[in-house]
């Protein structure tokens, strides 16, 4: 990405949040790399080299500023056009991509050539794929360390490093210092009994009431709850069973607290905290197109900071908008409560106790070998439950970030059970892909009617959204909140 010096020059002499996370400075002279908003006095401008991700900073040889604390930014935000290829692959890396596998399989994922995913990296971020994932893990390495009380062993394996020996030195080679000295032990979080607690940027505004709201409606009992203004629930990751817990942070953070036997697993789960709550949204870009929509701009200035709430799983989301099929909210929610009683996996750890909570939304070794005639619901919805986790249980990938949306929801639609609205809501929630648009879904048509109440057709409305792209998602969102504030106790779409 080619940036322009004076203009980023004044982002960081007016230390433009908007920037906070999509540019970075390198200064020359002392070779550490900072964010906008970093409280240091500015350097001369000719001494200060611009970079749009640390990946690309560290690269050049920068090491990371310890005042504003690169590691600590805002994740980036959806991207549009053709780097929507570039956004998936941060999601796949995100989610371990190239922990176990390769650049050739993270292309073949994408369905790109590695030379084209390379030459898109390299053109948005300034760095490779690889640079970036490596980039990501001493960022998490820098956050353990000023963050919680982990041993310097327990950081290198959480922080997705295979020993402590080759933490150090990537350490030590990045950083120009021993991982040790980044340690303030009287400011570190250690957590909660064994957890460990992480505080989670975003761009403000954000609309924490409205996405707990979102949550509570659909709480699968025993997997999930509300504490308060707290959210938890249980998850397995890799394997491992834990549990989370995410409320509003100091700042403009989240706060996460995390339970899980595994430390090799933190990366991906805060990785599926960020995609559940889309901590990784920059909202001005969405405010700016939506918000010119003569339908749309009254929602948009009425509901600053709203998001589209994410998921925790692909398959679990799946399995739960079968379940919301021409049924209620309330009632989707009673029949997941049951799968998940009947069907879920027990966890008995201290954190599940404390919250009240006992099983893992069951996944799909469990529902493979289902018998249809034993849920309480249409048999063809019960086979197409079986039908679709015995191809989860053979494809992993299944309901990972894909080649676009288009191919999602061909791919998706194929899958017994799975309709137009069923694809679209997965595609939006779990794979976020920021275009879905699940048009025939009940409540979007209910918000979208007009002032004596004819609410559109479903084909209507699809046209109408045209206006609205790339981000149908977020109309979505937007309409389902005024359908929520106009039909309470009724609220949001069936899932």
């Amino acid at each position: 990405m080619d940036l322009d010096p004076a203009a980023s020059f004044r982002a960081f002499a007016t230390r433009d949040v908007r920037l906070d996370g999509q540019l970075f400075g390198g200064v020359v002279t002392t070779g550490i790399y900072c964010r906008p908003v970093c409280p240091a006095r500015k350097p001369r401008p000719e001494n200060v080299r611009f970079f749009s991700s640390a990946a690309a900073a560290q690269l050049a040889g920068f090491r990371p500023c310890l005042r504003c604390r690169p590691e600590a930014a805002p994740e980036l935000g959806a991207w549009n056009g053709t780097a929507n290829t570039v956004s998936r692959a941060l999601a796949l890396i995100d989610l371990g991509a190239l922990d176990n596998g390769d650049m050739q399989d993270l292309a073949g994922r994408l369905g790109v050539g590695e030379r084209h995913l390379r030459r898109l990296f390299q053109e948005h971020l300034g760095a490779s794929p690889v640079a970036v994932a490596q980039t990501r893990r001493l960022h998490m390495a820098h956050r353990l360390i000023r963050e919680t009380g982990l041993s310097m062993s327990e950081v290198a394996l959480a922080s997705g490093f295979g020993s402590l020996r080759r933490f150090n030195e990537a350490f030590r080679a990045a950083c120009g210092r021993t991982p040790s000295s980044l340690r303030r032990r009287p400011g570190a979080e250690a957590g909660l009994s064994d957890g460990v607690t992480l505080r989670l940027a975003y761009r403000p505004p954000y609309d924490w009431p409205r996405m707990l709201d979102f949550f509570a409606q659909r709480q699968v009992e025993g997997v999930e709850r509300i504490d308060g203004q707290a959210y938890v629930r249980t998850m397995a990751v890799a394997g491992a069973a834990g549990v989370v817990r995410v409320e509003p942070g100091r700042g403009d953070t989240l706060s996460a607290s995390l339970w899980f036997p595994d430390l090799r697993v933190l990366p991906r789960v805060l990785a599926q905290i960020r995609r559940a709550f889309d901590l990784a949204l920059d909202p001005e870009p969405v405010r700016a197109h939506l918000g010119e929509d003569p339908e749309l701009g009254p929602l948009v200035a009425r509901y600053p900071g709203l998001r589209a709430p994410g998921a925790w799983d692909g398959f679990e989301t799946a399995v739960r908008a079968i379940l919301g099929q021409q049924v209620t909210v309330v009632a989707a929610r009673g029949l997941a409560s049951r799968l998940a009683a009947n069907h879920g996996a027990h966890i008995d750890t201290e954190p599940a106790r404390r919250f009240g909570l006992g099983r893992l939304f069951p996944g799909p070794d469990r529902l493979a070998g289902l018998d249809p005639e034993s849920l309480p619901m249409p048999r063809a919805r019960g086979r197409a439950l079986a039908a679709i986790a015995r191809v989860a249980r053979e494809d992993a990938q299944l309901f990972a970030p894909g080649q676009d949306l288009e191919g999602a929801v061909d791919r998706l639609s194929a899958l017994p059970g799975v309709g137009a609205w069923t694809a679209q809501y997965i595609a939006m929630r779990a794979l976020r892909e920021p275009d879905a648009f699940p048009h025939s879904d009940l409540a979007l048509l209910r918000a979208a009617a007009d002032p004596e109440g004819r609410r559109p057709t479903p084909e209507a409305l699809l046209a109408r959204a045209e206006a609205w792209r790339p981000w149908r998602a977020y109309a979505a969102a937007h309409l389902w909140a005024k359908d929520a504030d106009a039909a309470s106790p009724r609220k949001g779409p069936a899932e």
